[in-house]
């Protein structure tokens, strides 16, 4: 399989999920790694409308955002470059701010499994399956 990399100067990703899902801490820890790298940065925590919002409604939905790179930064940017969502809720809050040709990193777990069915999502979409790592003994 052919590796295809890109070298950026500045990126803008957006964490997104229901409320709980550890979008803060999330961004917090890729915000404190780039930062480790050298990069300048900016960050915009995005908290959710509702407090104890319903699972899986847009009011619950919480973010992060990252703007960082190798050039000064100053804000911490408009539309993303690389949206990652835990739900269809952070997925449908968010996808609106996703640069054209942008790319989203899905768990669709996280998903109504009707959505994933009618392959409805937009294109091009990294899916994962969340896994329970088990520590034995």
């Amino acid at each position: 399989m052919e590796k295809n990399t890109q070298t950026l100067e500045q990126v803008i990703i957006k964490f997104a999920g229901d409320s709980g899902d550890g979008m803060q801490l999330t961004g917090t820890q890729f915000t404190n790694t780039a930062a480790l790298f050298g990069n300048d940065l900016s960050t915009f925590p995005d908290f959710p409308a509702e407090i104890r919002a319903p699972i899986g409604t847009l009011a619950g939905v919480s973010g992060y955002q990252l703007h960082f790179g190798s050039v000064n930064i100053y804000t911490p940017g408009d539309a993303c470059d690389v949206l990652v969502t835990m739900n269809a809720a952070g997925l449908k809050a968010n996808l609106g701010n996703l640069k054209k040709g942008g790319t989203i990193i899905a768990n669709t777990d996280g998903f109504d499994p009707k959505i994933c069915a009618l392959q409805i999502l937009p294109k091009p979409i990294i899916r994962w399956k969340m896994v329970r790592l088990m520590h034995s003994k």
